[in-house]
């Protein structure tokens, strides 16, 4: 299970940038299963899949994780 402490603007900013789950993973090159689950909270990116993430959306890391307070 993912960590309660990490909050996500993923899907905001996928949707945002006019992609689907699937055209993220395409871009991330990872499944479209893993952009599920990290949307969902149930996956932790790795700092590496999180760089990814923010480099296929033209964004920062900080800009779609954050930890709650």
């Amino acid at each position: 299970m993912g960590d309660p402490r990490l909050g996500s603007r993923l899907k905001e900013a996928r949707t945002a940038a006019g992609l689907t789950q699937q055209g993220l993973a395409d871009k991330a090159s990872v499944s479209r299963k893993t952009i599920n689950t990290v949307e969902n909270g149930v996956f932790v990116p790795s700092t590496v899949l999180a760089l990814e993430l923010a480099r296929a959306l033209e964004t920062t890391v900080e800009a779609l994780f954050f930890l709650r307070d």
